[in-house]
């Protein structure tokens, strides 16, 4: 199977494909959906030829020959950019700069997909240049605003697109597709070149067959770029296995929305009973102060931000935008300083209570959307439909949230339904790994192609270039109130293992409870249960320079023999602590006093 990014690159190398033939098959697949929706602007299929063989062998380019898609909100040198607006029209001169670290990861434009017009909507039906035909069903809407770069994924045409996401539009249309939907960190990838909705909001989506393909995307395209004011230094991290004791949170029943569509209900609880078979623990969450946040991105001031965005050019040629997108942009004007700022305030402190829930929880998973809609429905109710879509999506910008859209099931009428994984900032890796074994799990095919992917491979244990490994035998275990703080520095999970038996550990009196590991090498030492976890060689310096007594990062050695560098603590603080070594490792002593009590 050649339908990947990851594979297509991979034959491409190995020269049992050549990138030439993979652009043929791009514009046959795209002759043949018969769909001039998808795509604004194409380019000229022999041009593409022509670059697909100045490539050379492309040994060292991770996405060689790949064909991309790209949103037609967002610059590359050479195309319109219209937004799905004629009279916005313009000819850039140079590439976003995400655009142009794909073309040198060795990725192929063909062309500028369609979109809901300057990227307001999430129905993917407010377009002069047509409505893309839903993969799955033509009479469902395909999804918005990046409608036509979901469609060409999830038709074969490209393997990868980018898309945009203000508040779903990197989700909802993945969700209605069957597809993967990546939503970054803002700021993660460069919005340089993007012509913006809410540009405090703004970020480059990526829609992909695999949430694997989605996410080696994004490792190609994010990165700091000093010429975006709103870019910042994230960490990446990398994907890997999930670690033990995984929790993920679900909203409580009250807070789940269907609107009377069995099947989409029926489908998110199969995604549930599929987690506790993926051996998560779960939590019903509160989705209030996560709700109360979606209502300011409509119903508050940030409207505003669209209007400053496209207004100036909305009054001058009010005939050529669509009555929906002109109305609600509109709406922006009346907003008052005072009212921005009350709702800035407001914001802040919804923030706060949203941010607790991840103190109990690694991801949050929500439905993608409350179920699929008629091109019919949305015609006789366009506004209120919209609205609908954005139930689970329009929240998680504005929380500085990452998000991760993949299938969940497609019903027997031929609809598809899928969940959204969510997480703060900078936890991709995290969500990207997650979402994938989740996707797996679900034995679909890939997007409207009818084939099964290939089977998920295990993910590597083993130390990557560039990478230390740490072990933690204590509050910073997966699931324990110090682990976010390996998290937060892109930290992958390695595997379960154990000391050598030559440690005692001990109970200190430290908030939060910690236990302290001590080396006895001349007997009556034991083995204890740890993590390995991989940091970067900078995050590594960054985690020891973090290090509080009397704790310290030393060298351990592992009951098979490896030495690698963790948790110790100083002698003298053990002198007077509770031996715990007999219970093993700490999480058997945390059970016992939770038993106890």
């Amino acid at each position: 199977m050649t339908e990947t990014a990851t594979d297509l690159a991979a034959a491409h190398r190995s020269g049992s494909l050549s990138p030439r033939d993979t652009i043929r098959r791009s514009f046959a697949r795209l002759e043949a959906a018969a769909d001039p929706a998808i795509f604004i602007t194409l380019r000229d299929e022999a041009d593409l030829v022509a670059e697909a063989e100045a490539l050379g062998d492309g040994r060292d380019l991770p996405l060689y020959g790949v064909p991309v898609a790209v949103k037609d909100n967002i610059d590359v040198a050479g195309l319109p950019t219209t937004a799905a607006c004629p009279g916005f029209s313009y000819l850039p001169d140079k590439d976003a700069t995400a655009v142009a670290r794909l073309r040198a990861a060795g990725a192929l434009i063909i062309g500028k997909t369609n979109l809901d017009q300057f990227a307001t909507g999430l129905v993917g039906a407010r377009s002069p240049y047509g409505v893309p035909r839903n993969a799955l069903r033509a009479d469902l809407i395909p999804g918005g605003s990046s409608s036509g770069s979901a469609v060409a994924v999830a038709r074969g045409i490209v393997p990868l697109a980018l898309g945009t996401d203000t508040a779903g539009s990197g989700r909802v249309p993945a969700g209605l597709n069957n597809i993967a939907g990546l939503k970054p960190s803002l700021g993660l990838m460069p919005g340089s070149g993007v012509v913006p909705a809410c540009r405090s909001l703004d970020c480059i989506s990526i829609f992909a067959l695999t949430a694997a393909d989605a996410f080696g995307a994004l490792q190609v395209m994010a990165g700091f770029d000093a010429a975006d004011a709103y870019s910042r230094a994230l960490p990446l991290g990398v994907m890997g296995a999930i670690p033990p004791g995984l929790r993920v949170g679900i909203p409580r029943a009250q807070d789940l929305y269907f609107f009377g569509d069995a099947d989409a209900e029926g489908s998110f609880r199969a995604g549930v009973e599929r987690l506790r078979i993926m051996g998560a623990s779960l939590a019903e969450i509160d989705l209030t102060p996560f709700f109360d946040a979606a209502a300011l991105l409509y119903h508050g001031p940030w409207v505003a931000e669209r209007t400053a965005a496209v207004w100036d050019f909305i009054e001058a040629h009010p005939d050529t935008v669509h009555p929906i997108t002109k109305a609600i942009i509109g709406q922006g004007a009346a907003k008052s300083a005072v009212e921005t700022f009350r709702a800035i305030y407001s914001l802040r402190e919804i923030a706060r209570e949203a941010g607790q829930t991840f103190r109990d929880i690694d991801a949050l998973m929500v439905p993608t959307i409350p179920g699929p809609v008629t091109l019919a429905e949305l015609e006789a109710e366009p506004v209120g439909l919209n609205t609908r879509l954005g139930t689970y999506t329009n929240f998680v910008n504005l929380l500085d949230m990452a998000g991760f859209a993949v299938p969940a099931s497609i019903g027997a009428d031929g609809r598809a339904h899928g969940v959204t994984f969510l997480a703060p900032a900078g936890r991709d890796a995290e969500l990207a790994s997650l979402a994938s074994v989740f996707h797996a799990q679900t034995g679909l095919p890939l997007g409207a192609l009818g084939i099964q992917p290939e089977p998920l491979p295990s993910p590597s244990a083993g130390l990557r270039a560039g990478e230390v490994a740490v072990a933690v035998v204590g509050a910073h275990l997966s699931g324990l109130p110090l682990n976010h703080e390996l998290k937060d520095l892109g930290a992958r999970f390695l595997e379960e293992a154990a000391t050598a038996e030559i440690y005692r550990l001990f109970a200190l009196e430290t908030r939060p409870e910690k236990p302290g590991l001590i080396r006895v090498p001349h007997g009556g030492g034991a083995s204890i249960a740890l993590e390995l976890w991989a940091l970067s060689f900078e995050n590594f310096g960054r985690f020891v320079a973090s290090v509080p007594s009397p704790m310290a990062i030393g060298t351990i050695s592992l009951a098979d023999g490896r030495q690698v560098k963790g948790f110790l603590a100083e002698t003298e603080a053990v002198a007077n602590a509770e031996d715990i070594t007999h219970f093993g490792g700490w999480r058997a002593f945390l059970a016992s006093l939770a038993h106890a009590g």
